[in-house]
């Protein structure tokens, strides 16, 4: 049988690439899933997307955070604008929820370009990136989030065309297949990551702009969530705001989605009205503590305390201990215990630092702190 099948028309992928491919697709997966249904995810799901877009800001001023970001891209957009052609093409990379899907509306905003939005995931074949590419207008912005799940054959291709602006479609299989380049117009490609490890050596240096998204400070997101009250039609008061942005782990999407859950408290059980009270109130309910912690963080790190002692110990046990699957316990909670300074990974195991046992009300013994003095596992947060 034959028939069209875009390819890079140099490049191939062997089977067991292909293998490893789909199993870290898969893997990828299950741990974006592992982290779904928690209040204080990063992650969203597609009508909470829906809610974000009335919430985002539109243009590159109305940005909160990311200063050294947002100037570097600013001088990046204007110098292509005056120029009169496409800017390089852009890598966002950085945990989930900081607002790389935002800037990558912004850029678009800015260049007054249309947008084309896809992700890694929905691009499984070289065929189904080629259809995308095709149909581009020139100076459009093409974004792709999750860039580092897109399947081999189609990042081969995805190669030849951020640098030639051109696609190689195989008509035929095997000896008697023909390549037919395809040349496509110029546009700007924007890459959201949150494993830049992940991305290979021959995709990311295609990329001439590559911006790292850091997590924000409780006073950018006290900004962020009074704006974003202002669009809800929520009265709140600046110490609500403050008690909100607290918790918010230091991430818009968290601290948008607190507001909304607080907002429901004040209506339902108040005047309406975003308090202090109010949002310590809601948030206790919503088993959130002071330091942006769950109900699976608290029972983790009870149990790496109460239990073991402070540890060392490993995943395995500590994941029993709780009642939870290893994985879940090493994706979902460990990253935010880790970068809050309450957890340490070790070549022994797992390790609570004396902030840990502070945190939890009980005195840290003195050897606390030389557990965690060893060297540190590799850092698997991001990627």
């Amino acid at each position: 049988m034959t028939g069209p099948e875009a390819g890079t028309g140099h490049l191939e992928t062997g089977p067991g690439e292909l293998a490893a491919d789909a199993v870290r697709r898969a893997a990828e997966q299950d741990r974006l899933e592992a982290d779904s249904g928690r209040l204080v995810s990063p992650l969203a799901d597609a009508d909470e997307r829906d809610i974000e877009g009335a919430l985002r800001p539109k243009r590159l001023a109305e940005l909160v955070g990311q200063a050294r970001v947002r100037e570097q891209l600013s001088l990046v957009l204007e110098g292509a604008l005056r120029r009169g052609r496409a800017p390089d093409h852009v890598l966002l990379s950085g945990p989930p929820g900081l607002g790389k899907t935002t800037i990558a509306m912004i850029i678009a905003a800015e260049l007054g370009a249309p947008l084309r939005i896809t992700s890694g995931p929905a691009i499984e074949r070289a065929g189904d990136l080629a259809a995308v590419l095709s149909t581009l207008s020139s100076g459009e912005v093409m974004f792709i989030d999750e860039i580092h799940r897109v399947a081999r054959p189609a990042e081969e291709m995805l190669y030849l065309a951020m640098e030639d602006f051109r696609v190689d479609v195989m008509i035929g299989k095997g000896p008697g297949a023909t390549a037919i380049p395809l040349e496509i117009a110029p546009f700007t490609l924007v890459g959201a990551t949150t494993r830049a490890g992940l991305l290979p050596a021959p995709l990311r240096d295609r990329f001439g702009f590559t911006a790292h998204l850091d997590f924000y400070e409780p006073e950018e997101l006290g900004i962020i969530i009074r704006r974003s009250a202002g669009l809800l039609g929520v009265e709140l008061r600046d110490e609500g705001a403050d008690e909100i942005a607290g918790r918010s782990r230091g991430t818009p999407r968290i601290a948008n989605r607190l507001l909304r859950r607080v907002r429901d408290f004040a209506e339902v059980r108040g005047n309406g009205i975003i308090t202090k009270d109010a949002a310590r109130s809601a948030l206790e309910l919503y088993e959130v503590d002071e330091s942006g912690l769950d109900r699976l963080d608290r029972a983790v790190l009870a149990a790496l305390v109460r239990r073991f002692g402070g540890g060392p110990v490993g995943l395995s046990t500590l994941a029993v201990a709780v009642g939870e699957e290893a994985e879940t316990v090493e994706v979902v909670a460990e990253p935010f215990l880790v970068r809050a300074g309450l957890m340490a990974r070790t070549p022994r195991g797992r390790v609570a630092t004396p902030a840990a046992w502070e945190h939890l009300g009980l005195v840290p013994p003195p050897d606390a702190g030389s557990q965690v003095r060893g060297q540190p596992e590799p850092d698997k947060l991001f990627g």
